[in-house]
């Protein structure tokens, strides 16, 4: 089956079909992400963006059925199914939590449809599988102990790409794992995208499963058996095969393993094996015959250009760049090698390339990498004006306009987003093809955008995993949006407490226009509750409660506003959540053990007990410019007290530990505490003075001086031979700390110079 550009006729926002049922609720989930609320979020004049779904827990995918039914996979390995966007009672269809590791970036991430469904019942789910490579679930459950530690020896695990069946009931009646693979060491660049193409075939993509800390190639007990050397070896450059060069793994001598790594395949949905037209197809390794590009460090998100045979990826980049990969041809027996590690971002990858890596110095010396289509530099803007942050980036999807009714420049754009920076963009196209040089800003104020995709009408839909929502974008035209104004008469008072609303305040700037009324009166986040403009309700239990009510007018535009009704005791008189240890003047230590110790009172309940208590634990992942995201390690529920084990991480960083406290009447409170790290600094010199050095992901002349978190785990590299002063060239002799040429250091506790020696070669 093909997916061809329909043509289109460009109806007037006024014909769209208005129904006040279609109206949702802004509900923000419980979040330390540093952004803009995305009830906030802003979209160019013309356009609205509008809850469509709400009330979601970590929700990281989204499929459209044919029949009108939207399926939405959680984090957790929950996947819930919608009989429709307005469907706010959504039925669970499958529960794969139990094979689930969901822990940090790990979890169930991707989500497709087949193509006939529900002709053929097939739902198709990409998700971290909780066993070892060979072994069964559950290993780790959702946690990393220590040891082995998150970021230290790693907890590895797999991932799988499962065919699961419809059953009449609408419910899943059987998961048939078509591959179980990606050996992942360390929790990030995980597994991302399930998505069909045009062709049909069933297309998979996953990270390279290494450390995101330092140059990794296999140097930390290699537990994916790596070559040259089995597992439980530490590999050592420049013949180590493993780690981060696991994306090059179809460049490996013959003979040796080829895994699914950094790359994207291309496989039969019914039994998961490679296609007869892949670039390696008559492979004896049955994972080369399904891969069609590699090279990647994490190509979270990818989509087909409509009408063609391209294949689009953002991959997710280290310190530096952003990429945004284009596969020309899906069907070409061609398979491109987009460069990671040696390469990010159009030149070489100072870590990788300082570690004179036999892969990568022959990939150097040969055919080299296929260029990214656009990439974009962390401290950089996307486009100038745009009101987005610098500094931490991740690029987190990818789709292109098809059949909707934006205005023309939008045909054909390729849309965007990145969650650490919470926005959305757009690429609009020249001749057809997505242009650099025409981007505009489409989103912003995003809490946390981990998908983008189209849906019904042809208008982009996005995935906000920091406000558990899926929002939709429509375009309107010249019509305004209403605004909305909610009262409450009285506000406040002892159960039963009956309140009369009113949303006859709200307006329409256009002349004529009608508004329609949709209120959430119980709070639940969902607008179901009543379509008058004066309901009354009455409130039976103690509660304080957030009333939203959101109008509509007949081309589709609407406004949101809330009034707050408290039933019973006050605001003022919510929980108290109060953490004990550890204190604020806390310095930890990667590897240091921190327990944790917390209670919390109530005006009404008294003392809460440990049961109304749960926990977060977070990194804050920060740029040199200041602007942090955040990546989620651990949380815990039901309890007062614990402890973690402090991880390792960039500097900039520190961690937030928050306690949340829920009364009898379902108030809830948090406070945040932020630890921050004990940091030393480590001087690099080389003799003679002036030469290159690499220290993780970055090449540098020396001296220089890098802070890093006591304990962290660094590697660093002296590339040899290299030029130096007065044209001469100089031969890599010793490090002063007596370790290779490449290797990894730990941070010590006392600032500490390291320097590398060199001598004149005639190289």
């Amino acid at each position: 089956m093909r997916l061809l550009r329909r043509s289109r006729r460009r109806p007037s926002p006024r014909s769209r079909r208005w129904t006040a049922a279609s109206a949702a609720a802004v509900v923000l989930a419980a979040t330390a992400v540093a952004l803009p609320p995305t009830a906030g979020a802003a979209v160019p004049t013309g356009f609205t963006d509008t809850l469509a779904i709400g009330g979601l827990s970590s929700p990281t995918a989204v499929s459209f059925a044919a029949d009108g039914r939207v399926f939405i996979g959680e984090k957790s390995g929950l996947i819930k199914v919608y009989d429709s966007l307005a469907d706010t009672t959504p039925t669970t269809f499958a529960d794969l939590r139990p094979q689930t590791q969901d822990f940090w970036d790990r979890g169930l991430l991707g989500l497709a449809l087949d193509p006939q469904f529900p002709t053929r019942p097939y739902v198709y789910a990409l998700y971290t599988y909780d066993a070892v490579p060979g072994g069964t679930h559950p290993r780790w459950g959702d946690q990393c102990p220590t040891p082995p530690g998150a970021t230290d020896q790693g907890c590895v695990v797999t991932a799988r790409v499962s065919k699961l069946t419809m059953g009449a009931g609408g419910t899943m009646t059987a998961e048939q794992p078509l591959i179980t693979d990606w050996c992942q060491q360390y929790p990030s660049h995980s597994i991302g995208t399930v998505a069909f193409g045009p062709d049909g075939a069933l297309y998979v993509g996953g990270g390279d499963g290494a450390s995101f800390n330092f140059t990794d190639y296999g140097q930390v007990g290699n537990p994916c058996a790596d070559p040259p050397s089995p597992a439980g070896t530490n590999l050592t450059a420049p013949t180590a095969r493993g780690g981060a060069l696991r994306s090059q793994s179809v460049r490996r001598p013959s003979g040796e393993p080829v895994t699914l790594d950094g790359t994207i395949i291309r496989i039969d949905p019914d039994t998961g094996a490679g296609l007869p037209g892949n670039p390696f197809a008559s492979s004896t390794d049955a994972n080369a015959r399904r891969v069609i590009a590699y090279g990647m460090r994490n190509q979270f998100r990818f989509g087909f250009r409509p009408g063609t045979e391209e294949l689009w990826a953002g991959d997710v980049g280290w310190n530096t760049w952003e990429e945004i990969n284009r596969v020309a041809d899906v069907n070409d027996a061609t398979a491109e090698n987009f460069g990671w590690p040696c390469y990010e971002g159009g030149g070489r990858q100072g870590g990788y390339d300082g570690a004179n890596l036999d892969l990568c110095e022959s990939l150097y010396t040969g055919a080299g990498q296929t260029a990214p289509h656009y990439t974009y530099n962390h401290s950089a803007k996307v486009v100038a004006s745009d009101p987005c942050p610098t500094g931490g980036s991740s690029i987190s999807g990818i789709a292109f306009e098809s059949t909707s009714n934006y205005p023309a420049a939008y045909d054909g754009a390729l849309f965007f987003a990145d969650s650490s920076r919470g926005c959305i963009w757009a690429m609009q196209t020249t001749n057809g093809l997505p242009d650099p040089a025409k981007l505009v800003p489409f989103v912003t104020g995003v809490n946390v955008p981990v998908q983008v995709t189209t849906g019904p009408g042809g208008d982009l839909f996005y995935i906000a995993l920091g406000a558990g929502q899926l929002r939709r974008v429509s375009y309107t035209g010249a019509n305004q949006a209403p605004t909305a104004v909610a009262t409450a008469t009285p506000q406040s008072g002892a159960a039963p407490l009956t309140v009369q609303f009113s949303g006859t305040g709200s307006t329409d700037p256009d002349p004529g226009d009608v508004l329609g009324y949709a209120w959430d009166l119980d709070g639940d986040g969902q607008y179901d509750d009543s379509t008058s403009a004066t309901p009354t309700h009455t409130y039976t239990t103690q509660a304080t409660v957030t009333v939203g009510l959101r109008v509509t007018d007949q081309a589709g535009a609407s406004g949101t506003a809330t009034v707050t009704v408290t039933v019973g005791a006050p605001v003022a008189q919510d929980p108290v959540p109060v953490i004990d240890t550890p204190t604020a003047p806390l310095n930890w230590t990667v590897g240091q053990t921190v327990p944790f110790t917390g209670h919390a009172t109530d005006p009404q309940d008294g003392a809460l007990p440990a049961s109304a208590l749960s926990w977060r634990l977070s990194i804050q992942h920060c740029a040199a410019n200041g602007t942090c995201h955040e990546h989620v390690v651990q949380n815990w529920s039901g309890i007062a007290s614990g402890s973690f084990v402090a991880p390792d991480h960039e500097y900039p960083s520190y961690l937030e530990l928050s306690l949340t406290a829920t009364d009898s009447s379902g108030r809830s409170v948090t406070t945040t505490r932020r630890l921050d790290p004990r940091t030393v600094q480590l001087t690099f010199a080389t003799n003679p003075s002036g030469l290159q050095l690499s220290v993780g992901g970055t090449a540098q002349a020396t001296p220089f001086t890098r802070t890093v978190i006591v304990g962290s785990n660094n590697s660093i590299s002296a590339p040899s031979p290299q030029p130096g002063p007065l044209f001469f060239r100089y031969r890599f002799a010793n490090w002063s700390d007596g370790g290779a040429q490449t290797h990894n250091v730990v941070a010590p506790a006392t600032a500490t110079t390291y320097q590398a020696n060199f001598s004149l070669c005639a190289c």
